[in-house]
């Protein structure tokens, strides 16, 4: 299955099989054409993905070292995410299922992601799972494919943003989740700087899963402007200040996959997180230790499987193949796309 993936800023495709093997993966990055910006510019983002997909999907069939001929089938994100972008890699998709007269499906961008750790990891259904991207932060159980039953999402920004945005506040480079990963890593006195910084966790006393962000955000920017009053921030500074937002971060979204956990009336069969955000070490040791409190198992995939890339829209083309779900080539694409469709409010 030949996987295409274009909803945001980067430009991928991946062959994968049925018996799991990622066979390529195929990533143009367009980090550069962002980067002035400070953000991703979605007519900019369109445009890239434009001038690079066909030389992608390209790369992504050499590294796997097969024929147009030997794909079972096409799928393509189509939504939901920057609808420029969506666009281009379902059109892609679409084209190329017709002219090899190829199965094609439409996979959702999220579902790629709720997917991925049975690629990685053979999890069985039913799961929890923690989407945490800097679009979406989510609590799921996914309870087969095409089934998804939303337990609490964010009211206002998603995990990721906060990340970004905090890591832009204190001169980072983009991407800015890893940026302020490493720089907490130079903290080395972690607990230290959570007392020094106190930030409240979100949402106490909530009864609910949901998640908020936005006061985080809020409260980083008012201690950077405190720190750099009188110049610009020191280094243990910043590295401290860092090391205490990623440490709440991780906290409220552990304490939300708890809550889950306790209120869900199925017993999942473990907890896992994917997404952008699943790649933080910080999040994931506060989400192991979670898991095991509940004695279940915790999986989360690679991170090169945690980014947007081909390889979980082609693993979800498979997993709704092997159903006979086909779609037609006059599939929408959707910039917005809940997962459950029961829910009233899903960020997209």
């Amino acid at each position: 299955m030949l996987g295409i993936e274009t909803s945001c800023d980067e430009t991928a495709a991946s062959v994968v099989t049925q018996d799991r093997r990622i066979l390529s993966n195929a990533v143009f990055s367009q980090f550069e054409d962002h980067a002035v910006h400070g953000g991703v510019v979605p007519e900019i983002a369109a445009r890239a993905h434009l001038n690079a997909i066909n030389r992608v999907v390209d790369a992504a069939i050499k590294e796997a070292g097969i024929g147009w001929n030997d794909l079972t089938g096409i799928a393509a994100t189509a939504g939901p995410g920057l609808i420029g972008g969506v666009m281009v890699g379902l059109m892609t998709g679409k084209a190329l299922a017709a002219y090899l007269n190829k199965p094609f499906i439409g996979v959702n961008h999220l579902e790629g992601h709720a997917l991925t750790p049975r690629l990685s990891h053979n999890v069985a259904f039913p799961y929890m799972l923690l989407l945490v991207s800097g679009g979406h932060t989510q609590i799921l159980l996914a309870e087969d494919v095409g089934q998804y039953r939303l337990l609490g999402t964010t009211i206002d920004d998603a995990a990721g943003e906060c990340f970004d945005k905090s890591a832009k506040l204190l001169g980072l480079p983009q991407p800015g989740g890893p940026a302020l990963e490493a720089l907490a890593r130079q903290c080395t006195d972690v607990p230290a700087a959570i007392k020094r910084f106190a930030f409240t966790r979100p949402l106490i006393g909530r009864k609910d899963c949901n998640f908020s962000f936005s006061g985080l955000k809020t409260a980083m920017r008012e201690r950077i402007e405190a720190l750099t009053s009188e110049g610009n921030i020191k280094a243990d500074d910043a590295s401290q200040l860092a090391a205490a937002l990623q440490s709440i971060i991780a906290a409220h979204l552990s304490d939300r996959c708890a809550r889950a956990l306790e209120s869900c009336n199925v017993k999942p069969t473990a907890l896992v997180t994917a997404g952008g955000v699943a790649s933080n070490t910080a999040v994931r040791s506060a989400l192991e230790a979670v898991a095991a409190k509940h004695k279940l198992p915790f999986m989360a995939p690679p991170s090169a499987l945690c980014t947007d890339n081909g390889a979980m829209i082609a693993w979800a083309g498979i997993e709704r193949l092997q159903k006979g779900w086909i779609d037609g080539l006059d599939v929408p694409a959707r910039p917005r796309w809940p997962l459950d469709p029961k829910t009233a409010r899903i960020p997209a």
